[in-house]
This record gives structure tokens, sequence and C-alpha cells, in this order.
């Protein structure tokens, strides 16, 4: 099991017990193991909500041979509501609008900022580097040739921005961690500027597609755009 198949395993299902032998050797994976089950027990937390009795009023009775029946309604399934209920509390904790990440669903910019909830738990400040397999897998060959040099990647993995599966980097910047997204195939005429309360990011053209990069209002991008343009070469 690689590090991709583990962790759509265990997002979607936080009981998942079938990669002991890979997260035994995977720092990384045993890491995003333990933030989703952290997340679990906090959204089982927000939801164990006491509702009292609810008094329902005296129905008039009806004549059933006025009932036309409108058939059965398929009920969701537990681990659907489980869906549901874990998108209303992280809309709750991040406090942020979720956009449709799929197509029509609006901007590149507003499909990258509906993007980050999903994976806030990689936004943080680490001195741990991901793992040199790890990022190798991310950034492939067939998408770029990536030298981070120096720079402090702590976390990598491949994610879907406008239908396609694209590399999602975090990276510490001078004042904490900022969000890298490798676009080769989304190309923009000039860097696109964009932000969401405390969030601000901008879209670089890169040849013929683009890299997005995110972090904290205040951050400066100076150092981060000159290491990431000068680390990434597409694949031709």
């Amino acid at each position: 099991m690689n590090c991709d198949d583990y962790r759509k395993a265990i997002s979607a299902e936080p009981s998942f017990d079938g990669g002991a032998g890979h997260i035994a050797g995977c720092e990384s994976c045993r890491q995003y193991r333990e933030e989703i089950l952290a997340l679990d027990a906090r959204i089982a937390r927000a939801l164990a909500i006491e509702v009292p009795p609810i008094e329902m009023p005296e129905l008039h009775h009806v004549e059933t041979d006025k009932v036309t029946s409108i058939g059965h309604r398929r009920q969701l399934a537990p681990a659907a509501w489980f869906a549901v209920a874990a998108t209303l509390v992280l809309g709750a904790f991040l406090g942020v609008r979720l956009f449709d990440g799929g197509a029509g669903g609006g901007s590149l910019p507003e499909q990258i900022l509906a993007h980050l909830p999903h994976e806030s738990f990689a936004v943080k400040v680490s001195d741990v580097a991901v793992p040199a397999d790890r990022l190798r897998a991310v950034v492939a060959p067939d998408i770029a040739r990536f030298d981070s040099g120096s720079a402090l990647i702590t976390y990598a993995q491949t994610c879907e921005i406008n239908g396609r599966d694209v590399p999602h980097l975090v990276m510490q910047g001078k004042n904490g961690p900022v969000v890298i997204i490798l676009m080769p195939e989304e190309e923009v005429n000039a860097a696109l500027p964009f932000g969401d309360g405390d969030v601000q990011g901008v879209i670089l053209p890169v040849g013929g597609g683009s890299i997005a990069i995110v972090g904290g209002q205040g951050e400066s991008f100076d150092d981060v755009e000159r290491t990431i343009l000068n680390s990434v070469t597409w694949k031709t």
C-alpha cells in the first residue's frame, strides 16, 4: 500500500486499520492518521448534542382513500451522513465559504481557496521535511523537474484542482507555512493576486502553466517565489 492509497482509505474511514505495516515505516502517514483521528473525535464531540424531547402536535384524522403514495425515499447511509456532518463542522471551524471544486465551480482562485480547508491540518509550523521519496512521488518526472534545494518542504500530496490532479506542497516561509500548488496545465497571462479574510495568495504564470502560492496575511512571498520559480521546470 502506497501513501496515496493509505490516505484515501483512512480519509474515507478513520477506523481503517489495514495499513499498520505501511505507517510503521512512514512517519508522514502516521502523522496524517493521527490528524484524521483527532478530526474524527472533534466531529464526534461536535455532534454529541443533547436534543430535548419534541412534543408533536395532535394530527387530525386523515382519510386514507384521499392519500396518494409518493414512493419510498432512499435514506442516506451512515457514512454519507458522517460526510455531511464533517462538511458542516469544517465550515464552522474554518469560517470559510466552500465552492464546488468541479467543472463550473468558480474561478481558479476560488477553487484553490475552496480546497485549502480540506487539508488545513497540513498548514502548520514544522521543522520535519517530507521524505524525499514522498516528494518525488508527488512531483513526479512526468509533471516537472523539482529541485527544492534548501527549502523546507513539510507536506506533499496529490490533490484535485479544476478537475486535474496536481502537486500540493507546504513550504515553511519566513513567517509561517506557505501552500504551493503546481499547475502545469493551468495557464494564466499575468500574476493573479487573490485572498479571503486572513489568507492571501497569488497565481504566477510559469511557462505554459502556473504556480499558486498561498499564505497568511502579511507573509512575504518574495523568497518563496524566487525559490519555487528557480526550482520548477515543467516536463516538455
